[in-house]
């Protein structure tokens, strides 16, 4: 894995955003992907609406440096658990997405919060209806040896902040 030369660069926003889409599509997501849940989210507020317009707002939200180091950080942890190097009761709270752990949430709040309060009752939302892509990682990560405790509900955040993003515009 590279080395990422802070002080020398202060790594830019876009070459963090390529490593953060790299980084999700290595655990199976394509921002598209993130898009069509956007489009679920405000296609009946927004008249017209494309999945190209949700695609540029979901870029933006991935553009958003708080945005970038909440992604890390969660798929990190996820990563971390898969290879067993977490010790418990972390460990197994992680593995098996314990319904009371929490901070998991916490984290992809943190990216939500970014577009106010709209964010927050959308990513409520798409948490408890576990729509699109977010159903099939949530699904996979009940599966045996694999962690997507945080990567669902990043996935949800960033699709809710988008969808914020685009109601902020358009109403």
């Amino acid at each position: 894995m590279e080395k990422v030369n802070f002080e020398e660069n202060r790594l830019n926003d876009t070459r963090k955003r390529d490593i953060v889409v790299k980084r999700l599509n290595e655990r199976g997501v394509e921002l598209t992907q993130i898009a069509e849940i956007t489009l679920y989210l405000q296609s009946q507020y927004v008249p017209d609406l494309t999945l190209e317009t949700c695609l540029d707002h979901v870029e933006r939200v991935v553009m958003k440096r708080e945005v970038q180091n909440a992604i890390l950080t969660g798929l990190e942890l996820d990563i971390l658990a898969e290879k067993g190097l977490i010790s418990e009761p972390l460990s197994s709270m992680l593995m098996n997405d314990y319904g009371l752990y929490g901070v998991d949430e916490v984290l992809a709040l943190a990216i939500v919060n970014v577009y106010g309060s709209i964010g927050f009752t959308n990513f409520g939302y798409v948490d408890k209806a576990k729509i699109g892509v977010i159903k099939h990682l949530d699904e996979l990560g009940k599966a045996k040896d694999v962690c997507h405790t945080f990567l669902d509900d990043i996935v949800g955040a960033i699709a809710a902040a988008a969808a914020s993003s685009i109601a902020h515009r358009y109403a």
